[in-house]
């Protein structure tokens, strides 16, 4: 009974804080850093400040549904910006500023890798956005090399923010400059 009596947050809780803190002082290189800003550039001030707050190392993709909290999923987890749900007018804030929507429902940001992937009611209008960070890491690609001039099926499964995008971007780079 002694034992229950101690930190009613856990200790696996306070372990997920402590290591929230060490990648939010993580520091990142300065082109890093500028290409991840034109992403939450684009965001509402109280989320962007949120996000910065929060830090940007480690950060995958930011979530804003009408009527909810916005989120931040970084790879340690998912963290809450506020407390104040994300308005139809936040919504449209960000939408004004990224291209046009396609029938897939994603659009991005002229001149960078960052996707936004859009919600639809059943009217058509957007209730939420996904704002997905883009990078692009040389060589990642390589170790499929073999596997595509051989021109057979390859599928690449995993967890959101694994790198399996990046992998293709890379591929696709190797490809054009042969």
């Amino acid at each position: 009974d002694s034992e229950d009596d101690g930190d009613p947050l856990g200790e696996a809780f306070q372990q997920r804080v402590r290591e929230r803190r060490l990648i939010a002082t993580a520091e990142l290189p300065d082109n890093e850093r500028a290409e991840i800003e034109l992403l939450v550039g684009i965001m509402p001030s109280r989320i962007a400040e949120a996000v910065r707050a929060q830090g940007l190392a480690g950060i995958i993709e930011v979530v804003l549904d009408l009527g909810r909290i916005p989120t931040a999923r970084y790879g340690s987890g998912d963290v809450a910006l506020s407390d104040i749900e994300v308005t139809e007018q936040e919504l449209t804030q960000v939408v004004a500023q990224v291209s046009e929507f396609g029938e897939d429902n994603r659009a991005g940001i002229p001149r960078t890798l960052h996707r936004i992937s859009a919600i639809r009611n059943r009217r058509g209008h957007i209730v939420g956005l996904t704002c997905r960070i883009g990078r692009s890491v040389s060589g990642s690609g390589r170790i499929m090399r073999d596997l595509i001039e051989s021109g057979k099926s390859i599928l690449l499964l995993g967890r959101p923010g694994v790198g399996k995008t990046t992998m293709l971007r890379d591929v696709a780079r190797m490809l054009a400059d042969d």
